[in-house]
């Protein structure tokens, strides 16, 4: 990947070195993260890294908050772009926006690798935590309209079928990206449908 382009005012050399910052900890992990790494895809130098952010984990909790943001964003914007007034397209658009695409899926690698420090940050387990209620939204509003226009059939409140839901992706996307060899993409969002189509009682899913 090449280099981040260098900014000329002090907001776009931090939004530059957090997107340094998020290609450096995609290609090597949090383990293995370095200040040189992030100083080489922004092409600054080292120095520059640690004068806007002197402390290494204040740049990752940057990251992650633009990750998390990033993310809950495209799943809106599916969520909004398919068929108005179709609840069942739109509850499948959202549960295609929630499994990473391939094995190397770059944006769920790296949500997966910054929610591992949530164990030992308070500030990363925030973002989690935030991640994990606003996606359960997105779902209880899909599930609820359906319901309320007669498509869906719950068979439990929208709110805890959403919680599942959320679960079975993280589970199903973790498994992927962790390169279980038994679990495809595919067969990934085969399981996801199926549990959807049960628990909504709608077969057109």
């Amino acid at each position: 990947m090449g280099k981040v382009g260098r900014p000329r005012n002090q907001t776009a050399r931090r939004e530059a070195l957090v997107s340094a910052a998020g290609l450096a900890i995609a290609q090597r992990g949090l383990e293995g993260l370095r200040i040189k790494d992030i100083a080489d895809a922004a092409g600054v130098s080292q120095g520059s890294v640690l004068y806007y952010y002197p402390e290494l984990d204040d740049l990752v909790l940057e990251v992650h908050r633009g990750a998390v943001e990033n993310f809950l964003f495209s799943r809106q914007q599916a969520y909004d772009g398919a068929a108005a007034g179709d609840p069942a397209s739109r509850l499948r658009a959202l549960l295609d926006s929630g499994l990473p695409d391939t094995m190397e899926d770059a944006v769920h690698g790296l949500l997966y690798e910054l929610h591992r420090r949530a164990g030992r940050s308070p500030g990363h387990a925030e973002l989690m935590t935030s991640l994990f209620a606003r996606e359960v939204a997105l779902y209880t509003t899909a599930l609820e309209v359906g319901a309320a226009t007669g498509v869906f059939s719950l068979a439990a409140s929208a709110h805890d079928l959403a919680h599942g839901l959320v679960a079975l992706e993280d589970g199903y996307g973790l498994h992927i990206v962790s390169h279980n060899a038994t679990l495809r993409v595919d067969r990934a969002h085969e399981l996801i449908l199926a549990h959807a189509r049960a628990v909504t009682g709608c077969a057109g899913l």
